[in-house]
């Protein structure tokens, strides 16, 4: 056992000098300092701690702790989790093309993706996992019936699926296949002249997703484009720079990158004749919007190519490289910041300057700088995309959060969708009838939840106690929570609009996926309504993007 904790010391030290000695850095006697106390260290502590410890858990929690206080970008990815990370960065993998999720402690599928294994087998959303060749996955995680799921392309997985409404469980022999997610969760005509995508990510392959959309749309008749990057949290560099480059001229800097190592610094420009740079576009944007979404959607605004709609940004401008380590491991390192056209950075916190309890903060507007758009429009750095047409933001109320998140919403649309015929999803909507049976329903299922002003009433109360001002005011906190407990009764019937319409996508999506669920959801949604607003008027969409 000691010897194998020198021989990790050792391995530690030697590979931790090469890679200090290595780098351009005058704190070499530091570095050899610091690497020497940590070794010596931990021998001490395996040697003398009262109980045994485990080094590779311990030098691992060190890892994770001291990666920790950089930023939350720099991982630490040991071999046996490369796997997962390499499915995370390029959306592909070998299995059976179904995503699953735990709901009311059941393996259950939540999106068999189209067109894949699953679902050409015929699984459904809704159906509970039971075994996967012949081992039952109750009580497992999901990451355990995932690893059952997976396996080598072009081999029989037997999967055993229980179906509501259905007396007898299922079983499929399904062939597993190589996987590649698409990046494009939906694309279509929102009106005879309005094209409409919604891209998620950025792995390998969502900029030929999107210029083929594009294409498909504009041959369906589209005059104008919707690029909705709300949610999404970015990708490949590579990727985001293709895409600007569908709408912008060859030649164009979308980004460049500044770091500590000079000879790594780059400027990133548009290498190919681009799609369509007259098609009017509107991006939409989010607080959810980061990394290669805020490059695609920056560049867009810094060229005044694209109309921003929705909300400020995450402000993520940090660029990570993948760094090869000893033994099969990668460290994913911030190595530079990204800036987009105009000169900014949009990275909103400051990482460098932590407080003394190690909370981050955004930088101040007072440090943040001026720039320009090409058409001259004042933009500024330090806090993600200012949209040029801000949305109010919309908060769910607690009651359909708390059904949402509960998976009460996704089981009563499984009961709904295998009770009745799959209905016009152009008209389709939660009548007041079936809502009254989903509320019941609720009820049957026991349904309680707490409301924040609830919670923050008890706190109320607890502190009275403490500073023994509870009886003085007794009464009226009573009062208090008998009134929040009596307007909590009717925050069924109060926030009944959102839940519906929460409720009659996850419908939407159990019988047709992403198609079904994007259908329902256009119609109701302000922020593309404000988008197709603006392009009816392109007096209004040049005037936004000209000088201001």
């Amino acid at each position: 056992m000691r010897q194998k904790v020198k021989w990790i010391i050792g391995v530690v030290v030697i590979a931790g000098c090469l890679f200090a000695f290595r780098q351009p850095t005058n704190n070499y006697f530091d570095i050899a300092k610091s690497l020497d106390i940590f070794a010596t260290l931990f021998k001490e502590v395996n040697t003398y701690y009262v109980d045994e410890v485990d080094p590779q858990k311990l030098i691992r929690h060190g890892i994770d702790n001291m990666l920790e206080s950089l930023d939350p970008y720099t991982d630490f990815i040991p071999e046996d989790e490369l796997e997962n990370f390499r499915i995370a960065t390029t959306g592909q993998y070998a299995g059976i093309g179904a995503l699953i999720g735990i709901i009311n402690k059941k393996i259950i599928v939540t999106h068999p993706y189209k067109n894949f294994p699953a679902n050409k087998a015929g699984i459904k959303v809704g159906d509970e996992l039971i075994a996967v060749n012949g081992i039952s996955v109750q009580g497992k995680t999901t990451a355990e019936t995932s690893t059952l799921l997976k396996g080598p392309s072009k081999t029989e997985v037997e999967v055993k699926v229980r179906r509501y409404g259905q007396k007898n469980d299922l079983t499929f022999k399904i062939n597993r296949e190589r996987i590649s997610i698409s990046n494009l969760a939906y694309s279509g005509l929102i009106n005879p002249e309005i094209g409409y995508l919604k891209l998620d990510d950025f792995t390998p392959g969502a900029s030929r997703e999107v210029a083929a959309a594009v294409t498909k749309l504009k041959q369906q008749g589209a005059k104008k484009i919707i690029l909705d990057l709300r949610d999404n949290p970015g990708g490949l560099l590579h990727e985001a720079i293709n895409i600007v480059n569908l709408f912008i001229p060859k030649g164009k800097e979308v980004v460049s990158t500044k770091g500590k190592v000079a000879e790594w610094n780059k400027t990133y420009v548009t290498l190919n004749s681009p799609l369509d740079t007259e098609i009017p576009l509107v991006v939409l944007i989010s607080e959810g919007s980061a990394s290669a979404a805020e490059i695609v959607a920056g560049a867009l605004q810094d060229y005044d190519r694209a109309v921003l709609i929705g909300n400020k940004t995450f402000g993520k401008g940090l660029v990570q490289t993948t760094r090869q380590l000893s033994y099969n491991a990668q460290l994913k390192v911030t190595t530079a910041k990204y800036y987009i056209p105009s000169g900014r950075c949009i990275q909103r916190l400051d990482y460098a300057h932590r407080n003394q309890d190690g909370s981050v903060d955004a930088y101040a507007d007072s440090l943040k700088s001026a720039f320009k758009t090409k058409n001259g429009r004042v933009v500024f750095d330090g806090g993600g995309l200012d949209p040029d047409m801000v949305l109010e933001q919309q908060y769910m109320g607690e009651i359909t959060s708390t059904l949402y998140i509960s998976g009460l919403i996704f089981e009563y649309a499984t009961k709904y969708c295998n009770e009745n015929p799959q209905p016009d999803f152009r008209t389709f909507k939660v009548s007041d009838k079936e809502f009254e049976k989903f509320a019941s329903w609720i009820k049957e299922q026991r349904f309680t939840y707490a409301t924040s002003l609830e919670d923050e009433t008890r706190k109320l109360v607890e502190a009275a106690s403490r500073e023994r001002y509870y009886s003085d005011l007794e009464n009226e906190l009573k009062l208090l929570l008998s009134k929040i407990e009596s307007n909590k009764a009717n925050d069924l019937n109060r926030f009944r609009d959102e839940i519906a319409e929460l409720l009659a996508r996850q419908i939407a999506f159990h019988y047709a996926l992403n198609e079904g669920q994007y259908v329902v959801s256009l119609a109701h949604d302000s922020a593309i309504s404000a988008a197709v607003k603006t392009l009816n008027d392109l007096a209004v969409h040049r005037q936004i993007l000209s000088t201001n």
